[in-house]
């Protein structure tokens, strides 16, 4: 239609893409085993094939405002399953760091506030303490009310403690948190994780 926006693609985007995330994209030749095999792919708006391929379009501002990118859940099923072993959860990982690099508003803002929830808790006692990290996340993305039966069943059952306990290597921690990127808000990713040695047929060396 003449009223469509056109999308112009980012010739270099494929490339950035690839070098964050250790992946050689541009080997995805969209057979869609990931898509098949994805648990979460039926409430994404677009499947990990998909993504994948509009990767090797350049459509940047396209994935970057998606909601897809915050909605893997990191299972790996798509790096499995796929014949050029590409990990697309972490061409997803890279997409979410240039998102929050940009400035780019997330389209899952509740996912972030639990990534930052998450980090928050580890980075004050070097551990997850789940009613800190909930109480948190319940107010920053102020949905307050969804979960709460399973949260007091949960109480009630001794699965949350109410009493965090700080570990005794914090100097480790702070040491980890103060080469990290400064965002507050990168999710823990895997964009790191590759095989050693040679790489793999789908990594890069």
């Amino acid at each position: 239609m003449a009223d469509e926006e056109t999308m112009e693609p980012e010739l270099s985007f494929v490339g950035r893409v690839s070098e964050l995330s250790h992946q050689a994209v541009e080997r995805c030749y969209y057979c869609l085993r990931c898509s098949a095999g994805c648990p979460a792919a039926y409430a994404m708006d677009y499947a990990p094939a998909q993504i994948l391929r509009l990767v090797q379009l350049g459509q940047k501002e396209t994935l970057l405002h998606s909601s897809a990118i915050w909605l893997c859940i990191g299972c790996e099923t798509c790096g499995t399953r796929c014949p050029n072993e590409i990990h697309a959860g972490a061409v997803i990982d890279a997409l979410r760091q240039m998102a929050l690099a940009e400035g780019v508003p997330a389209a899952e803002r509740s996912v972030v506030k639990m990534h930052e929830a998450f980090l928050a808790s580890i980075r004050t006692w070097g551990r997850l303490h789940e009613l800190s990290m909930i109480l948190q996340h319940k107010l920053t993305s102020r949905d307050l009310f969804s979960n709460l039966d399973l949260g007091i069943d949960m109480f009630l059952k001794g699965k949350i403690h109410p009493l965090p306990k700080r570990i005794k290597g914090m100097d480790e921690i702070k040491a980890l948190f103060a080469v990290s990127p400064s965002h507050p808000g990168r999710p823990s990713s895997s964009v790191d994780r590759r095989e050693t040695g040679d790489g793999g047929e789908g990594g890069r060396p």
